[in-house]
């Protein structure tokens, strides 16, 4: 399959963190005793698909790797991913849209 242009140009942080998600499916999947045919079955989709789940390959769907997480039992993590009360970098910004100082607003006659 050809890369696309986003694909190669993606940070090396964010492909070491899409392996690092792959090890961690693959070995959630092993830990539960299951093949790579059972949970390719469970996803609803191909054995390669799988494969190439657990390599970190970005070329897969975002869908696909919550399917496999959801069979693996492990979805509910996904809403935590972008959760803005950890977001340091929003919460920093906004800290600094704040007033300096707060007026009281004026008495309509």
């Amino acid at each position: 399959m050809k890369a696309s242009r986003a694909q190669s140009a993606l940070p090396l942080s964010v492909r070491r963190a899409l392996a690092t998600l792959g090890r961690d499916i693959s070995t959630a999947r092993r830990r539960r005793s299951m093949t790579i045919a059972t949970l390719a079955e469970r996803a609803f989709v191909g054995r390669n698909t799988i494969t190439r789940v657990e390599r970190g390959d970005p070329g897969v769907a975002l869908g696909i790797y919550a399917t496999v997480l959801f069979v693996l039992g492990l979805a509910e993590r996904l809403g935590a991913l972008a959760d803005p009360t950890t977001d340091q970098v929003g919460l920093t910004l906004a800290e600094e849209q704040l007033p300096k100082r707060v007026r009281a607003k004026a008495e309509v006659r």
